[in-house]
């Protein structure tokens, strides 16, 4: 990713920031100018939405065979997570044993470093989710 292009979604990165219809209320992750729904109605009525930072796992799969870049991960978990607010977004769920994954478990987003940029080193971060840990 060019490093323009990176800064200018910082927010939505940083914030997991969607869009809401104002016509329908239905909530959108990534951000997008027209609801699918409401089509031309929601024109100027799609308004930023901080979404909930916590959902479940609606599907998932253990990676054991990266992509370029990702050697050292392995093996890693993308799940598609359900938010509280509806959308459904694909994400990496870290600090767990992939036997510890189930659908319907409950996770929660969390900060971590995705890369280093060339040869400037310009690290950038985003979200990942975690396994929220029931208390006993």
């Amino acid at each position: 990713m060019q490093i323009p292009r990176f800064w200018r979604q910082i927010p939505n990165r940083y914030n997991l920031i969607g869009v809401q219809c104002e016509n329908c209320k239905k909530v959108y992750f990534p951000p997008r100018i027209v609801c699918p729904d409401c089509h031309r109605l929601s024109i100027g009525k799609m308004k930023q939405y901080k979404l909930s930072d916590k959902g479940v796992v609606h599907s998932y799969t253990v990676i054991y065979e990266p992509a370029e870049g990702f050697e050292n991960q392995v093996p890693y978990i993308m799940a598609i997570i359900q938010l509280e607010d509806g959308p459904r977004i694909t994400a990496q769920i870290v600090d767990c044993n992939p036997e510890e994954v189930k659908i319907g478990s409950r996770v929660e987003m969390v900060f971590r470093r995705l890369g280093e940029d060339g040869k400037a080193g310009i690290i950038y971060y985003g979200y990942k989710f975690a396994l929220v840990k029931t208390q006993t």
